[in-house]
This record gives structure tokens, sequence and C-alpha cells, in this order.
């Protein structure tokens, strides 16, 4: 195969992304989450206090898109969103002990669909990708992996 073969290494990366999040898409129906409020719910577990934009700029959605999922999710008693510290125009999002667990659920559920789509790999083709992936979205896109430093502060509605 040479460099101009056709298809392109992004195309199949593309090709392969799409398989996975209509997948996804599709289980997390169950837990009546899209993927956007997957992505917001599952952000917010990882880093308690981060805002709606700094969710969407970690998962390329845009800013309208994610504040869309997190009202919903807000709505639905999965999320708080609290006053920032410091700031008057950013609100911090923490979640709820039913989103945790809901949370919980679709993590599981992402497992099983990574775990299917995966199937035709090795263990060490499935660690080789993985490590690929991880550097090229750490040099791309960094917030996906590391994000923004959130306040860490408790919600007043927790207290």
């Amino acid at each position: 195969m040479t460099d101009a073969a056709f298809p392109t290494t992004g195309y199949l990366a593309w090709q392969f992304s799409q398989i996975v999040a209509g997948r996804l898409e599709r289980e997390l129906r169950a837990e009546d989450l899209t993927l956007a409020q997957h992505n917001a719910l599952t952000q917010t577990v990882r880093t308690p206090g981060v805002s709606a934009a700094d969710i969407a700029r970690r998962s390329g959605i845009t800013a309208q898109s994610m504040g869309a999922a997190v009202s919903q999710l807000v709505e639905r008693g999965l999320l708080l969103r609290e006053p920032h510290p410091t700031s008057r125009r950013s609100m911090c999002l923490y979640v709820t002990d039913e989103g945790r667990a809901t949370a919980t659920r679709a993590e599981s559920i992402s497992r099983r669909v990574e775990s299917k789509t995966t199937l035709p790999l090795s263990p060490d083709d499935k660690k080789a990708l993985h490590e690929v992936l991880y550097r090229l979205v750490e040099e791309l896109n960094p917030d996906a992996i590391a994000g923004a430093e959130a306040p860490k502060t408790t919600p007043r509605s927790a207290e």
C-alpha cells in the first residue's frame, strides 16, 4: 500500500469513529442519554466543578450543543449548576448521586461497545492503538485528555 492509497488514515479513523459513535449512541438510549449528555456526565464525574464550555472544548462539541445537553441533565436531576467561585459569567457543574449511578451504568455500556468494536484486534493491537490515539489526541486536543483545572469547591446544595 502506498502513501497515496485510498482509503487514507484520516478517512479510516473517521469511519471507525462513526461506527463507535453510532453504536454507543444506540446503546446509551437505555440510559436515556445522548453522546453529548454522556460526555457531560463523564467529564463532570472526572472533574467536579467543570464548566459546560470546558466540557465542550474537551469533547469537540459546540458550546451551544453542550449547553443544551447540560441543561437536560440538570432538569433530570443528574447534574447541579452552581455559581463559579470567582467568575460571575461561569457556572460550575457537579454530579448528583443519581447522576453518578447513571454515569457508572453508561461507562459499563461504553466499555462493552469498545470491547465489541475492537474484537478483531489482539490485546497487543488494542494497546498499540490506544497508545497511538492517545498521543494524537494529546497533541491535537490536549484538553480532551488533561482538561482544564476546574474549581474543586463543594456545591452549596450538597452541604
